[in-house]
């Protein structure tokens, strides 16, 4: 009796620290939304991400209103599907058509479509007795797909050998709340919690073990190079996620070059400050092109 009781305390113990912290990193994309919201632009930061945590998080809250005996998984997964609906909201309100529009068909085909066929085929096509696994292991599948962004992260510290892009404080929240929901995962006995979780503690100690190595190395992006940035996202296995901005393209040299030639290019009867504002145009589109798909 004592043991069934220190088990059941100890997962309300990490299901409670597991809540905590993953609603701070929940939150750690309010001052990329913040921007948003000063600026009236979305600034080619990507709405993916936060479209894909929305649908990972009903798909855990619907697994866990299933379950029965899984309350604290209820309680952040809550949270989780309204901090991400006021993300999206906010970014189909400031996002330029093209942006907009994909946001708005990927909502309805995945959030909406693939949400509702997942929920009817579990409800309607599986028994009862297999519904709670068959559907706790599509949720372990998605939260094992997020990944592919924090690998590309660790290429790109690894290729630049600079961690500007990774900070060191969100790896060490990502690490430490894939423990306390692999603890937790562990004491209520349910391997789809605490599977995914395994992968989150082996990535978030790669990504500070490369911090510890390449903190002091030289920053890879040069000042006068800040301007040309598109977004690449971090995705934990707590579906939460967080942006940051990279280099696009050095397109200063290129664009040098281009002033210089069309300059010298006097036959055709243009300036050279028409020039130059032809290559600035031609430059912002190509930024455009980059920066806006989603």
């Amino acid at each position: 009796m004592a043991f069934i009781l220190s088990h059941h305390l100890l997962a309300l113990t990490f299901g409670l620290l597991g809540n905590f912290i993953s609603f701070l990193v929940y939150l750690a994309p309010v001052p990329t939304f913040y921007r948003i919201f000063r600026k009236k632009s979305t600034e080619g930061f990507q709405s993916l991400p936060y479209l894909v945590a929305l649908f990972s998080s009903m798909l855990w809250l619907y697994y866990a209103l299933l379950k029965k005996d899984a309350q604290l998984l209820i309680t952040i997964n809550s949270f989780g599907c309204v901090i991400e609906m006021i993300y999206i909201s906010m970014f189909i309100s400031y996002a330029p058509k093209a942006p907009r529009n994909l946001t708005i068909k990927l909502f309805v085909s995945m959030n909406v479509g693939l949400f509702s066929l997942i929920a009817l085929i579990s409800h309607f096509l599986v028994k009862d007795s297999y519904r709670v696994q068959v559907l706790g292991w599509i949720c372990v599948a998605i939260s094992v797909s997020v990944f592919a962004a924090p690998l590309s992260i660790v290429a790109q510290v690894i290729r630049t050998r600079s961690v500007e892009f990774m900070p060191f404080s969100l790896s060490f929240f990502l690490t430490l709340s894939a423990i306390m929901w692999f603890a937790y995962g562990i004491f209520l006995k349910d391997i789809c919690i605490a599977l995914p979780n395994i992968l989150g503690f082996v990535l978030g100690l790669l990504q500070m073990l490369l911090y510890g190595i390449y903190r002091n190395s030289k920053k890879a992006i040069a000042d006068d190079q800040q301007k040309n940035l598109k977004s690449i996202v971090i995705l934990s296995p707590l579906r939460t996620c967080e942006v940051y901005p990279v280099d696009a393209q050095p397109y200063a040299d290129d664009g040098d070059d281009h002033v210089n030639n069309d300059a010298e290019d006097d036959e055709h009867g243009q300036t050279e400050d028409e020039h130059e504002k032809g290559v600035e145009t031609r430059v912002h589109e190509e930024l455009q092109a980059i920066e806006c798909p989603v």
